[in-house]
């Protein structure tokens, strides 16, 4: 089985590179486009590289916004990530038209993807490799343990809560970037991992959740958790808390406990590498994908092509390729100047953010 890839080779990491790394174990050869790929190239030329017809054509959701002409002509089932699921969810429905199968990183999107009429969304959550955080195990030096993003406007309450813990605690080096194999070195050495949300959406089963509690660290998070949709247990698999003003208590409490402490991290370790990793979503894919024999949902399908290169347009002004996406515009004029007229709204607004930019 062969599985194309609408990203370059450099663009896998995370979520991405986990993916990777899953389909490779179960035999499945991975093509990912050139480095030097237009963000516009026909997709038909990138079909060319693979060596035999893919099972699947996914646009994973990276830095790299390629988006192939030609998506909803071909007759090979296609699948886009929408990893942040709950940012900007009403372009990421309209992106996901183009595409059979939108795969849902976060629980409880599902019937909005229905409503606004996509027939197959697919939840898959964040996971983990299993392999980074197997071995022997470490001494857990750190009382508290983090990795991940401070440098947003969104990360507010996450600089000021992690600046307060920093100084009650022995932590990481929580202000610098780490390599993925790093982070695992210091979840697998840290007591307690504290996940702090984006203040945009503090509820996140994110990324760090899954990885914290795979390396065998008690999971402190906040509640409301979306954790609770995917059969985790406040106190069972996590801690969770309501108010920043909760923590260092909540904290000292689980550090002088030990036993609780390692009774609830381990529970959560065992579910996260049991129903949480990416070998486990890889199955759950293939298993879809055999299951539905090739058919295809993607609703451009039978758009006009005026409607489907609106979508098209709005993709590429929401990536800032302003280029493209008047190229799209003019070839849209073309056919339905009606049509054209939706496209103005994505095209001032990323003139506008080219302008703040500046």
């Amino acid at each position: 089985m062969t599985i194309l890839f609408l990203c370059r080779n450099q663009d896998l990491n995370k979520e991405r590179f986990g993916y990777a790394r899953a389909f490779r174990r179960k035999g499945i050869h991975l093509v990912c486009a050139p480095a030097d790929c237009p963000l516009d190239a026909d997709i038909y030329s990138l079909l060319r590289l693979c060596p035999e017809s893919p099972a699947l054509i996914v646009q994973p959701e990276t830095a790299f916004p390629l988006l192939p002409r030609g998506l909803t002509e071909v007759d090979i089932p296609t699948a886009c990530f929408q990893i942040d699921t709950h940012a900007y969810t009403y372009r990421r429905l309209r992106w996901s038209m183009l595409f059979d199968y939108a795969i849902l990183f976060h629980p409880g999107f599902e019937e909005t993807f229905k409503q606004a009429g996509h027939p197959r969304p697919i939840t898959l959550p964040h996971a983990v490799d299993a392999e980074v955080f197997q071995g022997p195990e470490l001494e857990r030096v750190y009382e508290v343990g983090w990795v991940g993003r401070i440098d947003a406007p969104i990360y507010k309450t996450r600089q000021r809560v992690l600046g307060l813990l920093s100084e009650r605690f022995r932590m990481n080096e929580w202000w610098r970037p780490h390599s993925y194999e790093e982070m695992a070195e210091v979840y697998r050495r840290s007591k307690i991992v504290v996940n702090v949300g984006g203040d945009d959406y503090p509820e996140d089963a994110n990324l760090r959740v899954f990885e914290a509690m795979a390396a065998g660290a008690l999971l402190i998070t906040q509640l409301p958790s979306e954790l609770f949709l995917l059969g985790f247990e406040e106190r069972e698999h996590f801690v969770g808390y309501r108010k920043e003003q909760e923590l260092p208590d909540i904290i000292r409490y689980y550090l002088d406990h030990e036993s609780e402490r390692r009774r609830i991290a381990e529970a959560g370790r065992e579910k996260v590498l049991r129903e949480h990793t990416y070998d486990e979503r890889v199955s759950q894919l293939v298993e879809i994908l055999q299951r539905d024999e090739g058919n295809l949902f993607a609703p451009a399908r039978s758009w006009p092509e005026d409607k489907v290169r609106l979508v098209y347009l709005d993709y590429f002004a929401g990536a800032g390729l302003l280029d493209l996406a008047l190229r799209e515009f003019v070839e849209i004029m073309k056919r339905n100047r009606r049509t054209a007229l939706y496209g103005l709204r994505p095209l001032a607004g990323a003139l506008r953010r080219r302008w703040r930019w500046r």
